[in-house]
């Protein structure tokens, strides 16, 4: 969409040259030298960015102004004001306007700042709308087991803080879900939440992503590009996948998380910025950092508070709720309206090695199948239909006086750890959970120490 640019003063001739050097930049351009005509336009018009003089005779600029920023609060308008007064055009910005320029003006500079207001209204509605979406796409957690309510629980507690969050969990749980969570519910909510994968590119242009650039600084940089941490000023930065960074990268993001300040690739100026830190992870950072891919003093300053959320094998519970959860957001693309209890069942019993991710592209290709208007059986992929051959039933002899749940638990994580040889990563495959949801059970039980 090309933008309007309304010129509004008493001087013909130079509403006449505005308006030719604007058509020359490719904008879409109206002109008046009546004041009232003006606010009649930005009525009816509705323009991009109005070029407004202080001075006229029908009416004063200021009172212009105050009009034009009633009907169109979000309106940019720029001041045009002789050096007499300069005092009155800062005035001006302090009730709305957007920059002054002073008569007799450069035109290239008038140029660069119409351009320069236009990028930040088009940032400002960019914003606003991916911060919509993230309220409708990542409202709240959905589960009622006691898994996932744990995990709300923390996010209430750490969210109203400033410290950094290490969330974990494998692929599909939903860790970018908390993120959002933790940043809606703290006190940087109308802050932006600027996200990136850390694994999605290569060290030389993460460095750019994360830090900015200056023009020149690399073969391509044609203009001075600000990074997510810049962005993410007085908000919230999600680092997921951070064990995919190279240690060079570790040791600059460090610097950034310690001290807050970075310069630009190829620029010399400190930047100082107001940020928090959420990262994530599906790799277990204790072995990374045994391996050697993975700074330790990172690590300590990234797990001020750690989050884990469990696979979706663990809360099996939650399975109907998710799954009706994602049949709900695609009823307006598919017009499916429900599950079968068999079709039900068969989610439920299945192990969801991709999580809650791949539940919802289940669930939305059994709605793009489904000719009627409610998921059956067949509509569900092959792996969901069939238990496997090699699936052993587990016998339990339960006595008639009862048993413990937890005494079988713990029986359980002996007995793996014991067939593992005391691997823990091996004994946590066994009973089908992560290492860490191993580690908390056998210290709770007292069955490792630490």
């Amino acid at each position: 969409m090309v933008p309007t640019i309304l010129i509004i003063d008493d001087e013909q001739h130079l509403c006449w040259a505005l308006e030719r050097a604007m058509q020359q930049e490719g904008y879409h351009v109206l002109s008046t030298t009546s004041p009232l005509k003006g606010l009649e336009l930005i009525r009816e018009e509705q323009p991009s960015l109005v070029i407004l003089d202080l001075k006229m005779p029908e009416m004063d600029g200021m009172d212009v102004l105050r009009k034009a920023r009633e009907m169109q609060p979000k309106i940019p308008v720029v001041i045009l004001t002789a050096h007499g007064t300069i005092e009155t055009a800062i005035e001006a910005m302090k009730i709305g306007a957007a920059d002054y320029i002073t008569k007799p003006f450069d035109l290239d500079e008038l140029k660069m700042v119409i351009k320069q207001n236009l990028v930040i209204t088009q940032l400002a509605t960019e914003v606003s709308f991916l911060r919509s979406e993230l309220t409708r796409r990542y409202s709240k957690l959905v589960g009622k087991s006691p898994a996932i309510q744990e995990v709300v629980k923390l996010i209430e507690r750490v969210a109203a803080s400033d410290a950094t969050v290490l969330i974990t969990g494998e692929s599909g749980t939903g860790k970018e879900v908390a993120a959002v969570a933790i940043h809606q519910n703290s006190p940087r909510r109308d802050g932006p939440f600027i996200a990136i994968n850390c694994a999605a590119l290569p060290e030389h242009l993460l460095e750019s992503e994360l830090f900015g650039h200056e023009k020149g600084a690399f073969t391509g940089a044609a203009a001075r590009k600000l990074g997510r941490f810049e962005l993410a000023d007085r908000g919230t930065i999600f680092l997921d996948e951070i064990t995919e960074m190279s240690l060079s990268m570790q040791a600059k993001l460090l610097r950034v998380v310690q001290e807050m300040s970075f310069e630009r690739v190829g620029g010399t100026e400190t930047i100082h910025v107001d940020v928090r830190v959420i990262a994530a992870t599906n790799r277990n950072l204790t072995e990374a950092i045994e391996k050697g891919i993975f700074r330790e003093d990172l690590y300590y300053r990234l797990n001020v508070f750690q989050i884990h959320l469990p696979p979706l094998r663990e809360r099996k519970e939650d399975i109907p709720l998710l799954a009706n959860h994602f049949l709900e957001k695609f009823r307006p693309k598919y017009l499916v309206n429900k599950i079968s209890p068999a079709a039900m069942e068969l989610l439920c019993s299945y192990h969801w090695p991709g999580n809650i991710r791949e539940l919802q592209n289940v669930i939305e290709r059994a709605a793009i199948i489904c000719q009627g208007n409610e998921i059956l059986p067949e509509h569900l992929p092959k792996e969901l239909l069939h238990t496997p051959q090699n699936e052993k039933e587990l016998v339990i002899n339960f006595p008639d006086e009862g048993i413990s749940l937890e005494q079988v638990e713990k029986e359980l994580i002996i007995k793996a750890l014991q067939k593992s040889g005391g691997n823990q990563t091996r004994a946590a495959q066994l009973l089908g959970i992560t290492r860490s949801a191993l580690l908390y059970r056998a210290q709770k039980y007292g069955i490792i120490t630490s």
